[in-house]
């Protein structure tokens, strides 16, 4: 069979991603919040460590992101958008992701001004969502708690912990400029879990459902 006829099994798909974009500091559950809207809406929950834990270490990108991560050097912003995009291609070719009828998630990218203009012609901004927690002791043992929970040992030590905040305060102010206001809106993510889930589905249930 010819490339070009076994190419034509694969579904292609040329348009920006429709998407939705979490922002919250470490600990305010953003990513719990991504998991439960994803199963309850059949959409898609893609976070930056999906996309680097899920490359083949064989492949093109897997080999990109090794020839960093094992010299411990952070992964360019350009690089990181080159593999988002290779990743996510995978999951269109292996069905496991189809962007007609589901939104991408997205936490953990975009996390730099720069990303963000990189990850532009790939995204259509649906929404972006911002849970915010005004008390860093609340976030501080909520990541202490999972971490004795998880095992997660990067979320023990208190100084880090705090330094995680202060980085993300800087690059999320820079990041949301980039965005026009109207896609934007912040949550209280110091409720329960279910009260955040209930204030996200009332603000943006025709969204969640692909309406336009």
């Amino acid at each position: 069979m010819k490339n070009t006829e076994s190419e034509s099994l694969i579904s292609t798909h040329h348009d920006p991603f429709r998407s939705i974009i979490f922002f919250g500091p470490p600990g305010s559950g953003k990513g719990t919040l991504a998991k439960t809207l994803s199963m309850a809406g059949n959409h898609v929950h893609l976070s930056s460590g999906d996309i680097f834990r899920g490359l083949d270490p064989e492949s093109g990108a897997g080999k990109l992101f090794h020839t960093y991560a094992n010299k411990g050097h952070l992964v360019p912003d350009h690089v990181t958008a080159d593999i988002w995009h290779y990743y996510v291609k995978g999951l269109i070719a292996t069905n496991r992701y189809f962007p007609k009828k589901q939104l991408l998630l997205l936490d953990g990218v975009p996390r730099t001004p720069a990303q963000a203009v990189l990850f532009g012609p790939y995204l259509e901004v649906a929404h972006i969502i911002v849970l915010e927690v005004e008390d860093v002791e609340v976030l501080i043992k909520r990541l202490q708690k999972r971490a004795v929970i998880e095992g997660r040992m990067d979320d023990k030590e208190e100084k880090i912990l705090r330094t995680r905040m202060e980085v993300y305060q800087r690059e999320t102010v820079a990041l949301l400029a980039h965005y026009p206001k109207s896609l934007i809106s912040r949550f209280n993510a110091d409720q329960k879990p279910l009260e955040v889930l209930r204030d996200v589905l009332v603000k943006l249930s025709s969204t969640l459902s692909l309406s336009k």
